[in-house]
């Protein structure tokens, strides 16, 4: 039982804040008449609305806990505190707690670090200022236990723990959301990410999501099966999208974009820390995906698929990333490559350019342990670039002198995989955009003037 103590909200006058925010130029509009801070010393938030008239400071981790609900009004901001280790500060959704936050494209919900006036007091690409939001369910995960403790948060807390066995799980509504300058450290190797999905099931509700400069990865979904639709991701330290733990939900949509300064991997897709267990795999169906990486010579990949993990990739195009898609092999009879001949991993109807030198038999890459014998895998990999009906060829997408072009430059794609069910848009364009684009008017991203369509 958790510590029951009264959520303090500390109102400041305005002129106490004036050079904190400049009111007049936020997003939407709105006159904020009140500042509130938060600091959750057991109960969490309670079930409550923040509103668009106030800005919410969050000190510390501020839970919505089991049975809460939090809803938050489109042209709200919420602000984090800086700060590392235990001074961290993060909003986190916990295991039947629910969040509704319904932004608009006239009016997002942003989340950012204490001190941003929207207008250029904190560089585009800063990172690590703050936490991010965190969001756990009772979807299953692959772990033996069923049950884990998320990343980013103090293992005494037990309201970190997600995971369950309910992939219809319902966490709220995320839609119109801007997170930015977020991923502070907590420990060593232990950043919290943009947007992390735990256990999050299928009735929840995600879709137009910006991370922009987060120290860790942009969105990483550990286990659970809830699906994703227009998710925009710049600028991030690590990967731009990372699932795991068993995660088997759905993608369309997905714009992730590195600076030739910081970043890892465009995807990441892992199976879990328990190698012999492991089931269900890592299964992401992951469609229209645009992917530009960081360019030459930084040794990065563009696609990692390892322990165990599996997904399909399709009509996506990928540019500027010096190493292209990485498929793990082991002696376990459950490794990603042995993955391809179960049908589990089919990355596929997919376009590249500028990725590996543009050569066909280098763009997929075996990954083993030294001293083992990968010739066969590796002459396999070589024909499935072709068998599965991917090609080189340029869309006009990928980055000139720090502007970045999103948009292709044609209508005409050749060989697009059919959709497999009704919740995937049907279009007839490889990649995320073709006349639609949805990032105009509520990202951080667009706004800064270096993308062009």
């Amino acid at each position: 039982m958790f510590k029951i103590n009264q959520i303090i909200l500390k109102t400041v006058s305005l002129t106490l804040v004036l050079p904190l925010l400049f009111f007049g130029c936020r997003k939407g509009k709105t006159p904020v008449d009140e500042i509130k801070t938060i600091k959750d010393t057991g109960e969490g938030t309670g079930t409550t609305t923040w509103t668009k008239d106030k800005v919410y400071i969050l000190e510390g981790f501020v839970f919505v806990n089991e049975g809460q609900t939090l809803t938050i009004e489109p042209g709200t901001v919420i602000r984090g505190r800086t700060g590392q280790e235990e001074n961290a500060s993060a909003l986190i959704v916990a295991r039947d707690g629910k969040i509704l936050a319904q932004g608009t494209p006239e009016e997002p919900i942003i989340f950012t670090v204490e001190g941003d006036d929207l207008i250029g007091s904190v560089p585009t690409h800063a990172k690590g200022l703050w936490g991010g939001l965190i969001v756990l369910g009772r979807a299953h995960l692959n772990n033996q236990s069923g049950e884990a403790h998320i990343e980013g948060i103090p293992v005494t807390e037990d309201r970190g723990i997600y995971g369950g066995m309910l992939d219809d799980d319902n966490s709220g509504i995320l839609s119109y959301i801007s997170i930015r300058h977020g991923g502070t450290n907590i420990g060593e190797g232990n950043e919290i990410n943009g947007l992390t999905l735990g256990g999050v099931g299928s009735s929840t509700i995600i879709d137009h999501i910006e991370v922009i400069s987060n120290q860790d990865d942009g969105v990483e979904c550990f286990g659970g099966s809830v699906n994703l639709k227009n998710i925009s991701v710049a600028y991030c330290g690590d990967d731009a999208l990372d699932v795991d733990y068993g995660y088997h939900g759905k993608i369309q949509f997905f714009l992730a974009i590195q600076s030739s300064e910081t970043g890892d991997k465009l995807i990441e897709i892992t199976g879990g820390e328990e190698l012999g267990y492991g089931l269900p795999y890592t299964l992401p169906q992951i469609y229209n995906f645009t992917g530009i990486g960081r360019g030459f010579n930084t040794g990065r990949k563009l696609i990692s698929v390892s322990s165990n993990g599996a997904g399909k990739i399709y009509n996506s195009i990928f540019t500027d990333q010096d190493l292209g898609c990485s498929i793990e092999y082991t002696e376990f009879e459950q490794d990603s490559y042995k993955q391809i001949q179960r049908d589990n991993l089919h990355i596929s109807f997919n376009s590249y350019w500028n990725v590996a030198e543009n050569d066909t038999l280098e763009i997929f890459r075996i990954m083993a342990e030294q001293g083992l014998d990968v010739s066969a895998q590796e002459e396999y990999l070589k024909i499935y670039f072709s068998l599965q009906n991917n090609d080189v060829t340029d869309y006009g997408i990928g980055e000139s002198n720090n502007i970045y072009k999103i948009g292709p430059n044609t209508d005409i794609f050749p060989d697009m995989a059919p959709y497999p069910d009704t919740w995937f848009t049907n279009v007839s364009y490889k990649g995320a955009f073709m006349n639609n684009n949805w990032i105009s008017g509520w990202t951080l991203l667009y706004e800064d003037g270096k993308i062009i369509f």
